[in-house]
């Protein structure tokens, strides 16, 4: 039997090859690398700065565009109408009632039954609009970033803008999306890998000097697949061993954000699947706490395995989110008391992601993990800012709500968010 080859398919076979051995170098040199040294070419600040100047320019287009086709009503950039010059109670029910089918009716009037309808509508407009809902939802942006198409108030203004918005997409999906899922990959792979070689060593100096360097090794690589810009303040303030670590949640990345600076004992439920394999691997090669289910509910279980880990002070500082869900980056929520309750220093952290590149929040109730993840990965880039609080610990006479309100407003004031009580 004689086999023809035809020299077309070999063309392609070469030249995939090539690409492929062209990608997985760049990869390795500008970002793998780095990311091994914990060094930056500065590519990616390079990068932020030029989305600005295009997001500043687009916005600028947009508002022209309105202005000239008249759009009054809506802001053409943003997801909210423009408010209403605010008015009394009593102009706001004559306005009513002269709107109403009878003109006749006398609007000095003490009380009329249409008036319930007034009342009614500000009763839903301030359920919708209270202080703990709105921070389950996107915040809003006063820019437009090019990461949607349109929005309720979205008015088309100039091809050249739907062209650029055809580009940034083709960007997104076409390149930066493949570069950091590859990125992903590399990391969490290397992350279990690595993790269970450091495992088989025995227990000592050099197991734990290994094991720091590769989790900040892996957590730096996930972080570029994230095209994370990250600028820490006050680092002489960083968690230190046998302290607890406490910031606010917006995102599970924060655990990578804050990782990638500085190694952590994580404490968390225990899962199945591919973050069940990756959490047994860190395990061999550090301290974290890991809870079954049933473990989770028994507050004492809790408070005495995450007091045994602080009293050892050659272990790493336990990471913490007490809010125990993510908030939208505006705000801080109460913080649950069991972490302020065991009397070690608390390490204060507030994170604050800046929403015009993409919203790092976490729905969870709208989006899955791999949804989210997706959604992050397609986005321009995850810029924050990460600032370390001095040490704060328990004053006499203060209990642990106290406690941990007074640590709770500590990083809403750096963060510049809202300090809520709920």
């Amino acid at each position: 039997m004689e086999l023809f080859f035809n020299p077309f398919d070999n063309l392609v076979c070469i030249l995939l090859g090539i690409s492929f051995t062209v990608w997985f170098t760049l990869l390795l040199v500008f970002i793998i690398v780095p990311a091994i040294f914990g060094v930056s070419f500065g590519i990616r600040r390079l990068y932020m700065k030029t989305l600005l100047k295009v997001f500043e320019w687009a916005t600028l287009r947009i508002e022209r565009g309105a202005k000239e086709k008249n759009h009054l009503l809506y802001k053409p950039y943003s997801n909210a109408i423009i408010a209403k010059e605010p008015t009394s109670l009593e102009e706001e029910i004559k306005e009513i009632r002269r709107s109403g089918s009878n003109k006749d009716l006398d609007s000095a009037t003490e009380f009329e039954l249409s008036d319930i309808f007034y009342f009614a509508r500000r009763g839903v407009e301030s359920i919708m609009d209270d202080e703990v809902t709105k921070r389950f939802t996107a915040e809003e942006l006063k820019s437009w970033n090019l990461l949607t198409r349109s929005n309720y108030n979205f008015h088309y203004i100039s091809l050249r803008l739907t062209v650029l918005w055809g580009l940034g997409l083709l960007i997104r999906y076409g390149f930066l999306l493949p570069l950091r899922v590859t990125l992903a990959f590399t990391g969490v792979g290397l992350l279990v890998f690595l993790t269970s070689v450091v495992g088989l060593l025995p227990n000592g100096r050099m197991k734990n000097f290994l094991s720091e360097k590769v989790h900040l090794m892996c957590y730096r690589i996930c972080v570029r697949a994230l095209t994370a810009i990250i600028t820490y303040h006050d680092s002489e303030n960083k968690p230190k061993n046998g302290g607890i670590c406490v910031a606010n949640h917006t995102s599970p990345i924060d655990v990578i954000i804050l990782a990638s600076d500085g190694c952590y004992a994580m404490v968390g439920q225990i899962h199945g699947g591919l973050m069940g394999v990756i959490q047994r691997s860190m395990v061999k090669a550090c301290p974290h706490i890991w809870f079954e289910r049933s473990e989770v509910k028994d507050r004492h279980l809790v408070a005495k395995r995450l007091s045994d880990h602080v009293e050892d002070k050659s272990k790493l500082p336990i990471l913490i989110f007490p809010e125990g869900t993510c908030i939208n980056n505006t705000s801080v929520m109460m913080f649950k008391k069991g972490s302020f309750e065991i009397g070690a220093t608390v390490y204060p952290v507030a994170i604050k992601y800046d929403p015009r590149f993409g919203d790092a929040f976490w729905n969870s109730s709208k989006f899955g993990m791999v949804n989210y993840l997706l959604r992050m990965m397609s986005s321009w880039a995850i810029v924050c800012s990460v600032w370390y609080l001095p040490p704060m610990s328990r004053e006499e006479g203060e209990d642990a709500v106290q406690f941990a309100n007074r640590v709770k407003a500590a990083i809403a004031r750096q963060g510049g968010l809202v300090d809520l009580l709920w």
